[in-house]
């Protein structure tokens, strides 16, 4: 039988210091406003765009940052409601 070296194990997320709430609720918020810029992407990449058609790259720039900043004012604001929601299963 081989024995198992206590040096080799990972340290415990118990031993981590917990994350403020405020952490908490960026990241939640930030990880919304990726979801959110996603869904906006897939909808101007399926023909149906919102701001145009961006055939030049400088268009297709402007769209994408429009695209990541409505996102992220729209997950600041609330957004669907995912923020929150997964802030709390965080917390818990």
């Amino acid at each position: 039988m081989s024995t198992i070296n206590p040096v080799a194990l990972p340290v415990r997320a118990a031993a981590a210091k917990p994350d403020s709430p405020e952490k908490v609720k960026d990241a939640a918020q930030q990880f919304e406003a990726l979801l959110i810029a996603q869904l906006l992407k897939s909808v101007r990449e399926s023909g149906s765009g919102w701001l145009g058609a961006g055939s030049d790259s400088a268009g297709s720039a402007a769209t994408e940052y429009a695209e990541q900043s409505l996102a992220a004012v729209l997950a600041h604001q609330g957004g669907l409601g995912m923020a929150t929601l997964i802030a709390k299963g965080l917390r818990s």
